[in-house]
């Protein structure tokens, strides 16, 4: 059936449930999601994305059908998801981080793919203009001009009298080299030394935060990532562990303990995801769609893990806080 066609009865299906599992295939329009994570892992996000999709028109089981598949943190799982969703005729995958979307890419180049939770799309090669990416890809990065900067000013705020700064990342995630490059400067800048850490699976992460306490360093700076955002919980009870204060990326990795976070609101992100679904299902092409930059940031502190740390947070950071948790 013409997509254009089916939605203009959209109205009509939305009076008249369907059964789940009932006429799916070739009447209501599929979406695939290739998840790096566990479905736990994101499933506050999830429920954003499904926001999203319901403020547009779209109910789950009802008018639309999203296919999951879930990496549970192992990147090298992802193609193959990835051709199995490509089987599946899906009308669209929304793939977050750049291991998803490369996979997503690599399986199809007629499929539209919606990406969200991607540094530097231009220079991984996923698309070839933020204005006009070409191809089948568009969505939303991560790229925000003065992010590194930011958190290196976070890191002397929770620890000023630090001399030395740890910075955590994952080799396997593309966009790790890029979190390193925009440190650099800021970290020189502020007359720290730098040491480089790096785990690309779960199970390197306790030794690694062993490692990381050995050395000594000050404070902590942990890059987003998607199998790190999976052991969010881990790393921030290790961080208390050994003594580390740390910033973190993004406001769930507070929530689930650790210190201080700051960066895009990646629920946010998810939400937004659902406007291009919708624009991609009512006939608009990936290549037209520009690429947006985050517009909404989120700093959250962590009392109850500064207060086991012995930390004192200042009043005027507090007062920037959008959410401190006590």
């Amino acid at each position: 059936m013409d997509r254009r066609i089916f939605l203009t009865g959209l109205g009509a299906v939305l009076s008249a449930p369907l059964a789940a599992g009932v006429q799916t295939a070739g009447t209501i329009p599929r979406v695939g999601f290739l998840g790096p994570t566990t479905a736990g892992a994101a499933s506050h996000l999830i429920e954003a994305f499904r926001d999203g999709l319901r403020e547009r028109g779209y109910v789950e089981g009802r008018n639309v059908v999203i296919d999951y598949r879930w990496a549970d943190g192992q990147f090298d799982r992802l193609p193959a998801l990835a051709a199995e969703l490509v089987a599946l005729s899906v009308d669209v995958i929304v793939a977050p981080t750049p291991p998803a979307v490369r996979a997503a890419k690599n399986a199809t180049t007629t499929i539209p793919i919606v990406m969200l939770n991607v540094a530097d799309p231009m220079g991984t090669g996923l698309v070839a203009d933020l204005s006009r990416p070409g191809g089948n890809v568009t969505g939303q990065t991560n790229d925000a001009p003065g992010l590194g900067e930011k958190l290196v000013g976070l890191a002397k705020e929770i620890a000023p009298g630090a001399r030395s700064v740890a910075v955590l990342r994952n080799p396997a995630n593309p966009a790790a080299a890029l979190q390193l490059r925009e440190l650099e400067p800021a970290i020189r800048a502020a007359q720290l030394d730098l040491h480089s850490f790096e785990a690309r699976d779960p199970k390197q992460v306790e030794s690694v935060l062993l490692t990381i306490g050995a050395s000594r360093a000050d404070v902590v700076i942990v890059r987003a990532d998607p199998m790190f955002f999976g052991e969010r919980k881990r790393l921030a009870g290790l961080a208390i562990t050994h003594r580390l204060p740390t910033v973190f990326e993004r406001r769930e990795y507070s929530d689930a303990g650790g210190l201080l976070a700051f960066g895009p609101s990646l629920a946010g992100q998810f939400r937004q995801a659902a406007t291009y679904v919708d624009r991609i299902l009512k006939g608009a092409k990936p290549a037209d769609l520009p690429i947006e930059q985050p517009t909404k940031f989120e700093l959250v502190v962590n009392l109850k893990t500064a207060k086991a740390l012995g930390l004192t947070i200042p009043p005027s950071l507090l007062l920037r806080a959008d959410q401190v948790i006590e």
